[in-house]
């Protein structure tokens, strides 16, 4: 069997590579926080006010709520892997636009575009990961995804960084540019993928769904036990799909899928009212309100990158272990910490301050270096909580709980819900730090305080459970904060049965 071969039936390599969906996003996050305080940039762009540049950013995540709903049919109709090869494609078209913008509103129309794509590669990527995932890893793989972001980010950081000597609007077009690369190389890696294994069950293409699955768990061999165990589970969840309602949007509305819809739209949302986006994207103005200006800000900002990367690994490598709500609840918990302290620190040594030509930041540390560290060192304290939690879970809590008749539909839903928050907090913030200052930080201290409560009460432990298996999990009439005690029988029962009947076959014979 040849090496390509192989690959193709690896579930670590499929995940992996299906990630830079997400590296897409990392790209786009970092293509603005590395220019957004540049000279060359905000002279080219005439210098945009803060609610201007709050749009700038915004568009991108606007767009990208709208491609978070289109992913939904189209990942059901054409398919998980046909919806990423078309989200590369609009990215590529995106990028050229971005790079080549002479004017805010080319600007805009670029960054609306490449959201698109973002919004379809950031719903369907975990959606396809989750599906061709044994239980086992699934968390792990799913992980990949937030991952690759911070690959993404840090990335195009540097290469903002090295662009930002060249003295011409060269200095944001080759970064912009560059982001054509990686959407190239998803387009041309994706189409030799194999399709869910549930999405062609789900079609009625059940040689190909064995084949697949097969392929992904026993090396191609179709009478593994593991393997007709969880082919049988996933019949028999579409069977029983094929009784209830019909699939549309009007269903996730209604019970027993409203409740999983919630936890869903809302587990994403308060993902992006941790602050930490906003913080990737502005990470120039909070440091410059830290008394961080010039080089020294750049190279401060790069060490976050570096820390939000390595944090995440062990997220990755622990996540199946851990289980998800105990690493939601330490994570929030930490970042309230961060938050207030930086909010403290910046009230109590803080003043007004106008720095050059930046209105954002009108609240600044000076001549107090002990204070400013205290702000930076809270602030990679506050990415390296959410790198080791709210990071990976956030994407993984949401693309495991549905049923597969609406999960598709479902997922868009609660990604959207995180670009519709993308979209407010990217566009709101530059206005709040000109107008609150420190007390931004106050408020995104207090979502967080509110979402681990939310999660203490609201969200079942996912860990170690078949997709199919979630059904039973959440009608179970048993608080959230006791699941994790829950025992996990089917699965098991299904490949011992499996290989009790094989046996008596052979007995016969």
């Amino acid at each position: 069997m040849s090496t390509k071969y192989k690959l193709l039936q690896n579930v670590y390599f499929l995940g992996g590579f299906a990630t830079m969906g997400g590296m897409l996003f990392g790209f786009d996050i970092s293509s603005m926080s590395g220019v957004v305080g540049t000279d060359r940039y905000q002279d080219y762009f005439n210098r945009p006010s803060s609610s201007l540049q709050g749009g700038i950013v915004a568009s991108m995540a606007a767009g990208s709520f709208c491609g978070a709903l289109l992913a939904g049919p189209l990942g059901d109709i054409i398919s998980r892997r046909r919806t990423i090869m078309l989200a590369s494609c609009i990215w590529i078209i995106g990028s050229i636009i971005q790079c080549a913008a002479v004017g805010v509103s080319m600007l805009i129309v670029g960054r609306i575009i490449n959201g698109i794509a973002v919004g379809l590669a950031s719903m369907i990527v975990p959606v396809y990961q989750s599906e061709i995932a044994p239980k086992e890893i699934r968390g792990r793989i799913v992980s990949l995804q937030q991952w690759a972001i911070t690959w993404g980010i840090l990335i195009q950081y540097f290469i903002q960084y090295g662009c930002s000597f060249i003295d011409s609007d060269a200095a944001f077009r080759i970064p912009w540019g560059i982001q054509i690369v990686p959407g190239a190389i998803l387009l041309a890696g994706i189409s030799f993928f194999p399709y869910s294994p549930r999405w062609l069950a789900d079609k009625g293409r059940n040689e190909e769904a064995l084949e697949v699955l097969a392929n992904l768990r026993a090396g191609g061999n179709k009478s593994d036990p593991a393997v007709l165990a969880e082919y049988k589970e996933i019949q028999d969840a579409i069977t029983f799909d094929k009784t209830l309602a019909a699939r549309s949007y009007a269903e996730l509305f209604r019970k027993p899928a409203l409740r999983r819809v919630f936890l869903g739209m809302t587990l994403q949302s308060w993902s992006q009212l941790t602050g930490m986006n906003v913080a990737m994207y502005y990470i120039v103005f909070i440091f410059q309100g830290a008394g961080i200006v010039g080089n020294a800000n750049l190279q401060a900002s790069s060490i976050q990158y570096v820390l939000n990367v390595v944090m995440t690994i062990p997220a990755i490598l622990f996540i199946d272990k851990w289980g998800r709500r105990p690493v939601l609840l330490i994570g929030s918990t930490f970042m309230a910490l961060w938050m207030f302290l930086i909010g403290g620190l910046m009230g109590k040594f803080g003043e007004p301050a106008i720095l050059g030509n930046n209105t954002t930041t009108t609240w600044a540390i000076r001549n107090n270096d002990a204070a400013s560290h205290a702000v930076i060192a809270c602030s990679y304290l506050f990415v390296c909580s959410f790198a080791i939690s709210w990071g990976p879970v956030s994407w993984t809590y949401p693309a495991e709980i549905y049923p597969l008749r609406i999960r598709s539909k479902a997922v868009s839903l609660s990604t959207a819900s995180n670009w519709a928050f993308n979209f407010a907090l990217a566009y709101a913030v530059p206005p709040l730090l000109e107008s609150i200052q420190f007390r931004t930080y106050f408020i995104f201290g207090a979502f967080c305080v509110a979402m681990t409560i939310h999660i203490f009460f609201m969200f079942p432990e996912t860990k170690g459970r078949t997709l199919e298996e979630m059904d039973e999990l959440f009608n179970a009439d048993v608080p959230a904060w006791k699941t994790r005690a829950l025992p996990i029988s089917k699965a098991e029962s299904d490949v011992e049965q499996v290989m009790e009947t094989k046996y008596e076959k052979a007995e016969v014979r």
